[in-house]
């Protein structure tokens, strides 16, 4: 009896493992009865009642108009008292763009070999060229010290430069005059550009991400493209687009900026039109705009528009010229000097025909921004923080091989090290995330999930890699001056965790907010056929999430009983890091199960709970991150060099998803789903990376070698031709050579002959000087340790300046430039 009794639990495990269908478990059962009646266990009246039990079970369940009359319609209209009702713009919100790889991790069950199947994102050799060649040539022609202390805006001739090579309309299309570059294209140049100066990045990436082209291209009318596209792609035409407003910040639902219905006169006719009045501020490009995206709220109290319209969010492109259009003085982001600025406007007409897409587009202004956001929060953000990150881990690690304390490079020390390895790690996950962005881009994916967490988590990641650079080389990173490479990133980094969506924002609404609703398998279903009253679909739905969540629990208490042991790594992916692959695949079931407990005990009241809600989100923003650092080790054809970095990036990853893990179980509202989560979950917690890996780490950008050019790759060159900040690398490269003669006087610094290679710079070609006196080096080689140390001393000393911080001498270097070489510019600010 005990026997068999106890032979239904695996039975019954087993069946919810793989979420079998009603009839299966019908089977099953029938079997386990007659299995006990020929054991003679159970005697033919307890087998005909439990034969009469599962008949009716199987009855209820697998008859579904009976099962949807009797079981769904009252569960759907409990579902509908807990859960809330979704407005048309929060509908939009969660309908906007696609999920992709974020649905995989949501669901339990990620399919990698979907993932490593996506191909690696790659540049054509025209993209190539242009990131070589007029990139390269952007970046030489702007960089911060200038563009803050003298210009305070990107220098005219870097300006010059951009309209006229098409920086502006990389994502233009060709047959409009556009470079038609792809997405990662797209993000090697702002990344790049990131590399050396903020005001170039920012000044391109604006026009290329959120804005009028990016609008036009999806939705404008035939008219609108032919007219704007050209203009936009050649320069002709600077845009911005103003969305935020003081009331309502970034979020296009709350706009209080409104524009009525009405009849006004345009170009000498009566036309349909709006009457708007708003108010927007930090809008790039705003100072020097041209052509203004507009996003206000329609209404149409006369009903102008016609029966059945429902105007709202409605977006409008209007020249900075149009009557009525004022364009306010510059805001001053954290001494960053990209043009940022407010635009108001009050009872200004605007006809039907500046609509983008035209009067069939009105109302539709909110899904329209909700679907681009994507593609600019994945990309611009993203690439620009990873350019940050770059400088600062490249600059640093070149500064501390460079730079002796106690007769040793300062790398050398472990309390450094740990740092370092920090910066390095973050480097590698951000990019990591970075790339597969927008490889999901290129694929003609639109993942507003994916391209949250790519915002969310690389600018914090680069705010953590910044902040360690400062600390690493002190007052040389504190005190300002062209020769500063550091600052001015420091500076800048909370712009970016303020803008398209500030970090808090983010991470507790938009990641898990539309994670749980839009990647769940099953409850987007059921919002919508709650809404809709729709029975039978919602039936479906319903008992599809049963078994998912039975199907969840059971392989959660599986892997908990065997340590995740059970769980195979995909075939063909690299041996080294299966037991990443096996931890992502166990902290995936555990965010489904624990979604679905926590939506089924919380309701509708999960969207207010920030703290829950992301913590959750942190869960799967660490499975994306860990995801994708796996995808690059295979993408870049599994380089054993990087395996410190892979490690490190990976073994974070999961640390802060214990940690994450750790406080849901702590603080979740429902103390019974906590004490089944931590049951399901135990054995769980990853430790991060240890001290040995962290040296590794550290060391890989201490020294020239394919890691660390893989790490670094797409970075500005610094050339001292170009820029005396640039003394830092090339002392850098010049670096191994000065070590390799070092190790060969050796023998003749033990025994006496020379001394230790002096520690204070300036000394050193004194120093070298004896050498070749005493024969022991040649004067080719005194020639490189000269050219070492004084390119070294170069990178130590920090700038000093007169009285006034050279400001006379920059406002006439700045009136001597305009007047030698003017620069028009229309509409550009004074």
């Amino acid at each position: 009896m005990l026997i068999w009794i106890g032979a239904l639990a695996p039975v019954v495990f087993l069946l919810a493992f793989v979420q079998a269908r009603a009839l299966v478990w019908s089977a099953a059962f029938a079997a386990w009865i007659a299995a006990g009646l020929a054991l003679g266990v159970v005697g033919q009246g307890v087998a005909l009642a439990l034969a009469a039990v599962v008949a009716v079970s199987t009855l209820l369940l697998a008859v579904r108009p009976l099962r949807a009359a009797i079981l769904s319609a009252p569960a759907m209209k409990a579902f509908g008292a807990i859960m809330p009702r979704m407005s048309p713009t929060e509908q939009a919100a969660v309908e906007a763009g696609n999920v992709w790889w974020d649905a995989e991790l949501f669901a339990g069950r990620p399919d990698w070999k979907k993932l490593l199947a996506t191909p690696a994102p790659r540049l054509s050799p025209e993209e190539q060229r242009f990131l070589d060649v007029e990139t390269e040539h952007l970046a030489d022609l702007s960089n911060d010290w200038e563009s803050t202390a003298v210009w305070q805006d990107l220098p005219p001739a870097a300006w010059a430069y951009a309209r006229d090579k098409g920086f502006l309309g990389m994502i233009i299309p060709k047959q409009y005059g556009g470079l038609g570059f792809s997405a990662y294209a797209h993000s090697q140049v702002v990344q790049k550009l990131s590399t050396r100066c903020s005001a170039a990045a920012v000044s391109v990436m604006v026009p290329n991400s959120l804005g009028p082209a990016e609008l036009l291209l999806h939705y404008g009318t035939d008219a609108q493209k032919d007219h704007y596209l050209p203009r936009l792609a050649r320069g002709v035409e600077i845009p911005c687009f103003a969305l935020t407003n003081p009331y309502a910040g970034s979020d296009a639902a709350s706009i209080t900026d409104t524009g009525v219905v009405c009849r006004g006169t345009w170009q000498g006719r009566e036309t349909l039109g709006f009457r708007i009045s708003w108010r927007k501020r930090y809008i790039t490009l705003a100072p020097i705009a041209t052509v203004i995206g507009l996003a206000f709220r329609a209404v149409d109290p006369d009903g102008l528009l016609g029966q059945g319209a429902e105007p709202g969010i409605t977006c409008v492109l209007i020249p900075r010229e149009h009557p009525g259009v004022e364009i306010g003085r510059r805001h001053w982001p954290l001494n960053a000097v990209f043009q940022n600025g407010p635009i108001r406007g009050d009872d200004v007409f605007v006809p039907m025909e500046m609509v983008i897409g035209g009067q069939a587009q009105v109302g539709a202004g909110w899904r329209m921004l909700m679907e681009c956001l994507a593609a600019g929060r994945a990309i611009s953000l993203p690439s620009s923080n990873v350019g940050m990150s770059k400088l600062a881990v490249g600059m640093v690690g070149a500064y501390v091989a460079i730079r002796r304390q106690f007769n040793m490079p300062i790398g050398a020390f472990e309390g450094v090290q740990e740092p370092l390895a920090r910066m390095a790690g973050h480097l590698y996950a951000a990019d990591s995330v970075r790339r597969l962005a927008a490889a999901a881009l290129d694929q003609g994916e639109k993942p507003s999930v994916v391209s949250a967490i790519a915002k969310y988590h690389v600018t914090e990641r680069a705010r953590i890699v910044v902040n360690d650079a400062m600390d690493v080389v002190g007052g040389k990173g504190v005190c300002m001056g062209p020769g500063n490479f550091l600052a001015r990133a420091y500076q800048q980094i909370p712009i970016a965790i303020t803008v398209e969506g500030a970090n808090i924002m983010t991470r507790t609404l938009i990641i898990y907010g539309q994670g749980a609703i839009r990647c769940h398998p099953y409850v987007l279903t059921l919002m919508r056929t709650t809404q809709g009253r729709e029975l039978k679909a919602f039936d479906a739905a319903l008992f599809g999430y049963v078994g998912f969540l039975f199907r969840n629990l059971a392989r959660a208490a599986a892997f908990a009983l065997t340590g995740g042991a059970l769980i195979p790594a995909p075939a063909g992916a690299a041996p080294q890091l299966a037991r990443y692959y096996r931890a992502a695949t166990r902290f995936s079931t555990l965010l489904a199960l624990a979604s679905d407990l926590s939506m089924a005990t919380v309701g509708g009241a999960l969207k207010r709970k920030g703290a829950l809600t992301g913590r959750l989100g942190d869960l799967l923003s660490q499975l994306l991150i860990l995801s994708s650092v796996l995808k690059r080790f295979e993408d870049e054809g599994r380089a054993a060099e990087d395996l410190p970095l892979v490690h490190w990036a990976a073994q974070d990853a999961l640390a802060r998803a214990s940690e994450a893990w750790r406080a849901l179980l702590a603080n979740h509202p429902s103390r019974v789903v906590a004490g089944l989560l931590g049951l399901v979950g135990a054995g769980v917690g990853r430790a991060g990376p240890d001290d040995r890996l962290a040296a590794a780490v550290a060391g890989l950008i201490q020294r020239h070698g394919p890691a660390r050019d893989r790490l670094l790759a797409g970075s500005w060159t610094p050339r001292i031709e170009v820029d005396p900040i640039a003394a830092t690398a090339v002392a850098f490269d010049l670096h191994p050579q000065v070590e390799a003669i070092e190790r060969r006087l050796k023998p003749a610094i033990v025994a006496g002959t020379i001394p230790r290679a002096p520690q204070n710079l300036t000394l050193l070609d004194a120093w070298a000087a004896d050498a070749e006196g005493l024969g022991l080096i040649d004067a080719a080689e005194r020639a490189l340790i000269a050219r070492f140390a004084e390119l070294a001393d170069q990178a130590i000393q920090v700038d000093d300046f007169p009285q006034d911080f050279g400001l006379a001498e920059g406002l006439a270097r700045r009136e001597e430039a305009s007047k030698a070489k003017p620069v028009a510019r229309k509409g550009r600010a004074a």
